[in-house]
């Protein structure tokens, strides 16, 4: 089983370059912004409960989102690995991750970290904004994601850097060229 971790800012085409991850390597995918705004819009119990932290641009607690992703993994039990995407946000969130992928005998075997600045960030979502109608994509909440990313969700990293398994990739640029340096960081770590 090969497991990773897409990561990166709001914008940073975590969405975009996992689609071609999927089709590629045939990973599970799993985001948990999909799966909470999938409980929104069905109004589940769950839905109810992080709609207003997420139109807020806030993180969803980790017990709650451990939950649901440790739910969603058991979902696939024939999965030859997963891609983690928008997950984990914190520290706790990816020890939680490393504990419960080891009680299954897997780990995490890469994190790709899409660099991408602030400024092409506030473009794209922009962009996204005009076709999605995400309530999340508002300037208000756009600014709050940016701020939770760069003061909660970027420590993150030196975690995994500690285990020597994060790849920086530069995420400006052509789709397929950012793809194409993904698939090589890929085709590494196997």
């Amino acid at each position: 089983m090969f497991n990773l971790v897409i990561f990166g800012p709001p914008g940073a085409g975590k969405g975009t370059q996992s689609a071609k991850i999927i089709d590629k390597y045939k990973l599970a995918h799993i985001s948990t912004g999909d799966m909470f705004r999938m409980h929104i819009s069905q109004d589940t119990a769950l839905g109810k409960r992080v709609k207003q932290i997420l139109a807020d641009g806030l993180l969803v607690p980790d017990s709650i989102t451990i939950d649901m992703l440790e739910e969603e993994v058991q979902r696939n039990p024939h999965a030859t690995g997963f891609i983690f995407d928008g997950f984990p946000r914190t520290v706790t969130q990816a020890e939680a991750l490393d504990t419960f992928l080891e009680g299954k005998g897997e780990k995490i075997d890469l994190v790709l970290q899409l660099d991408v600045t602030e400024e092409e960030i506030k473009n794209r979502i922009a962009e996204r904004k005009k076709v999605s109608g995400r309530a999340d994509d508002d300037e208000d909440k756009l600014i709050k994601r940016i701020d939770e990313y760069f003061s909660k969700t970027i420590h993150v990293l030196p975690y995994y850097q500690n285990q020597g398994k994060v790849v920086k990739i530069n995420g400006i640029g052509q789709v397929e060229g950012i793809f194409g340096m993904i698939c090589a960081a890929i085709d590494a770590a196997k």
